[in-house]
């Protein structure tokens, strides 16, 4: 007989350690509403995860989860998938975590196309150390480390998604958790590699982005599969721009491996080879 659960039934008895305010509450609360509605057994989740204030999500569901190293969730999310298929693995980072240290990983996750769904909860900015400027920050944003800018033009998150080949890309807001459910129940069901950035306010250090909620809107309107016609749309965007941007069911990792001889030599049979 199965148990038919709440989004509540989906969230762990850790009590989140965010700020008070900070975005990442609603993006929890948009997963756990998206998984509910998919009827998700919490048994066949695989939360990953790096460093960062956002790292700390897969400790708030219920769920398998790991908590790994800065910038590797992707890489130890991709042999969880490798080795258990079977398993829903969704990975959780933020803008530093991700685009920074864990940018090489995020070019070559989108390549691959394992199906696995990965959330970045982008607030430009280093927050768990205090506040320094990350990949997305605008190059002209003051900080004590930066007290000039950085002048270095912000990574571009949906643009570098789209060339290195990530089948479904969207970006969505945590100020609007109903529009976030929807787009990651989308994600969840998609059989690719699905890219979801999420802007996500951090009120300590970056008080000025309570403002994004009047900035953002609906860009992008109906997905595509024309990569040409997601690249225009991704340059002509502000940033600010809301919902589903490309969506192409492309061949995925494991299918791709199928016709693979699975009666190989066992590793075994191998070290045998070189006993004396």
């Amino acid at each position: 007989m199965s148990i038919e659960l709440k989004p509540k039934d989906y969230k762990s008895d850790i009590k989140p350690v965010w700020c008070p305010g900070c975005g990442h509450f609603s993006i929890l609360s948009a997963l756990t509403k998206a998984l509910a509605y998919l009827k998700i057994p919490k048994h066949q989740i695989g939360f990953v995860s790096g460093i960062g204030c956002s790292s700390r999500i897969p400790a708030y569901v219920d769920s398998y989860g790991f908590h790994g190293i800065h910038g590797r969730g992707l890489a130890v999310a991709s042999g969880l998938k490798a080795a258990r298929p079977d398993l829903h693995v969704i990975v959780a980072g933020g803008d530093g975590d991700g685009f920074s240290i864990g940018g090489n990983h995020f070019i070559h996750a989108c390549r691959r196309n394992m199906d696995m769904l990965y959330i970045v909860m982008d607030n430009q900015v280093y927050g768990m150390t205090k506040g320094q400027a990350s990949p997305t920050t605008a190059p002209d944003w003051v900080s004590k480390l930066t007290p000039h800018g950085s002048g270095i033009r912000p990574f571009e998150p949906l643009a570098i998604a789209l060339a290195s080949g990530a089948s479904f890309i969207a970006r969505g807001f945590s100020g609007d958790p109903s529009s976030m459910s929807k787009i990651l129940v989308e994600a969840l069901q998609h059989p690719g590699f699905s890219f979801v950035q999420v802007l996500s306010p951090c009120k300590t250090f970056r008080p000025e982005q309570v403002e994004w909620k009047k900035q953002v809107h609906n860009a992008f309107m109906e997905p595509t599969d024309d990569s040409a016609l997601a690249a225009q749309a991704i340059h002509n965007d502000d940033g600010m721009g809301m919902g589903i941007v490309f969506q192409r069911d492309i061949p995925i990792w494991s299918l791709q491996h199928s016709d693979h001889d699975n009666n190989q030599t066992s590793i075994e049979t191998i070290a045998g080879e070189f006993e004396l």
